[in-house]
């Protein structure tokens, strides 16, 4: 069908054209307003970001963190109780490194003469041993022997099996009798995950056991057979020891070589070089030991946890649960796990019923926010022993705190919570203090040069001295609604043709100016990513995809605005 055009239409599409034009001079010869025209205009500075300031590296000396890291030191120092809490160990790792570590107390506390602990003093450190079949289970995983983390238990153990009578039923109809009836509960998915993560619904200990029981994993299993889960598998955290235990020992008989405790000591421990850590407590290692009390004063025996061993009976040292921290952190010299796997890692599962005593599982982690950040940690108590691993992924940090005795009673906050009350508040302002070192592109004409956004807003990009892009904003909407000193930002060179918004030091959220928001957290840490150069070897725009923003276009000329 054709379409004729008659003269009626010939005029609007000249009268559109018209228009059009005349919009596209007018944004460039916009007219400037006069700051005497200017009525009432009130800008407001409100919260400061960056709300979440990204982690660079420190030059000691820090004020704020010295004084952070003294006070850490009294909260320690005064929990120390000759009878309850006869010695503590304690490290503080930022990154790759020991920011300050503290050892508090007496190894032995019913010996006057016993020296001070130190960074390698020996602690049992109970549940903290759950972090290693955790990291066993994420190792085959990224390996490629074990094909998914939500892989169900039966996959590697045939054998298991166990009651789930709180797993849904489906209705499904009797022909013979014409009526409803209900299948068998659905078989539980105790996936790897789950047991990894307080999730499986596992009883925490095995039917007529203790943690001393000294079965095999085949008569674990035998007695799960007519036992019950406690919950319905993903749906409620519950804390199990037979998780952990059961998970070590199936991953062990399918994928290693030898028993659990030798594949974890020659593929994590001495891959890391934590030569003070291990599971079976000898003579020479009793030696080394800060002596584990009850509350009444009496020493705590050693006891040896049987089929437990992998949920519980391992010992260590402050200087090697360090190494673990910042292998964790993805920043130690020996890397164990991938990036995206430590992601996954320390990424919390589910949110827990209120009575439970973290926010969040994770795996093997609890979950919990403080200041604004997921603090994820790992405690542990056993007969003599308190102690607890934790990290904030989000800045970098790790805590240790490793004691022999009775872990101190809650009153503003546990020891870790205490600590992270002046630690995290020091880190971010060390952080948004820190002068950022941002990378240069290798060449920087292709990308110096004047650009706007749809004829609105218009920018200007230049060269610093160190060859350091920066962009400054200007035009008359900049002019009447973004301070001056908010118009300037750097670009810092990632990769060929793409950089990073950059706000040194802390500015505003937002502006608010008279009823109007600006947002300068959303451009903050944004792309922008340059297109391939044209015949003369610039970049004629580029795009920033965080913000939704396509094309802004590189211009011949400075505009000029009519006043």
């Amino acid at each position: 069908m054709k379409v004729k055009w008659t003269k009626l239409g010939m005029v609007v599409f000249l009268l559109i054209s018209l228009v059009m034009t005349g919009c596209f001079i007018w944004q460039y010869r916009m007219p400037k307003l006069k700051i005497g025209n200017v009525v009432n205009i009130e800008v407001k500075e409100e919260e400061m970001c960056p709300r979440f300031p990204e982690p660079v590296l420190l030059e000691h000396p820090i004020p704020a963190l010295k004084e952070a890291l003294e006070k850490i030191d009294v909260v320690l120092r005064l929990s120390i109780h000759d009878t309850t809490l006869p010695a503590l160990s304690a490290i503080v790792v930022f990154n790759d490194s020991v920011l300050w570590n503290g050892n508090f107390g007496r190894r032995n506390g019913s010996d006057p003469s016993s020296p001070p602990p130190n960074e390698y003093t020996v602690y049992r450190i109970a549940s903290l041993s759950k972090i290693f079949p955790t990291l066993m289970l994420y190792k085959l995983w990224e390996e490629g022997k074990v094909a998914s983390l939500d892989d169900p238990l039966e996959k590697y153990a045939a054998n298991f099996t166990i009651k789930n009578p709180l797993g849904k039923r489906r209705g499904v109809v009797d022909v013979k009798a014409g009526s409803n009836r209900d299948t068998q509960p659905r078989s539980p998915s105790v996936t790897l995950r789950r047991m990894a993560g307080q999730l499986s619904g596992l009883p925490r200990r095995l039917r007529s056991t203790n943690l001393l029981w000294g079965g095999d994993t085949d008569a674990a299993i035998d007695l799960l057979q007519d036992d019950v889960l406690v919950a319905d598998p993903g749906t409620k955290c519950h804390y199990s020891n037979v998780a952990f235990s059961l998970l070590a020992n199936v991953l062990a008989e399918n994928f290693a070589k030898s028993d659990y405790e030798s594949w974890v000591s020659d593929n994590i421990l001495e891959q890391l070089g934590m030569e003070d850590t291990g599971f079976d407590i000898t003579p020479a290692i009793q030696s080394q030991m800060a002596v584990g009390v009850y509350s009444s004063g009496q020493s705590a025996p050693l006891y040896d946890l049987g089929w437990y061993r992998p949920a519980g009976q391992m010992y260590s040292t402050a200087a090697d649960m360090a190494k673990l921290a910042m292998v964790l952190l993805g920043a130690y010299s020996r890397p164990l796990l991938q990036h995206d796997t430590l992601k996954t890692l320390l990424t919390p599962l589910f949110r827990c019923h209120q009575g439970y005593f973290a926010n969040y599982t994770g795996t093997p982690w609890e979950v919990n926010e403080q200041l604004g950040y997921e603090v994820v940690r790992k405690d542990g108590d056993l007969d003599g022993y308190a102690t607890t691993f934790s990290l904030v992924p989000r800045l970098k940090l790790g805590l240790v705190v490793l004691m022999a005795g009775v872990r101190p009673p809650i009153m503003d906050g546990d020891l870790v919570t205490q600590a992270y009350s002046h630690l995290i508040p020091a880190m971010e302002s060390a952080f948004r203090n820190a002068q950022r070192k941002l990378s240069p592109p290798p060449d920087p004409t292709p990308y110096v040069g004047l650009f706007t956004y749809q004829n609105m807003t218009f920018y200007e990009i230049k060269a610093s001295l160190g060859g350091v892009l920066v962009m400054q904003q200007f035009g008359p909407q900049v002019d009447t609604m973004m301070l001056a000193k908010y118009r300037t930002i750097r670009l810092d060179f990632l990769q060929e043709r793409v950089f990073r918004v950059v706000f040194e030091g802390e500015y505003p959220c937002k502006l608010k100016v008279n009823s109007i928001s600006v947002s300068l957290e959303t451009q903050d840490r944004q792309l922008f990513n340059f297109y391939y150069f044209n015949e003369k070897g610039v970049s004629p725009g580029f795009d920033s995809p965080g913000l939704n923003t396509y094309k802004v276009l590189r211009i011949a000329r400075r505009p000029i605005f009519n006043s």
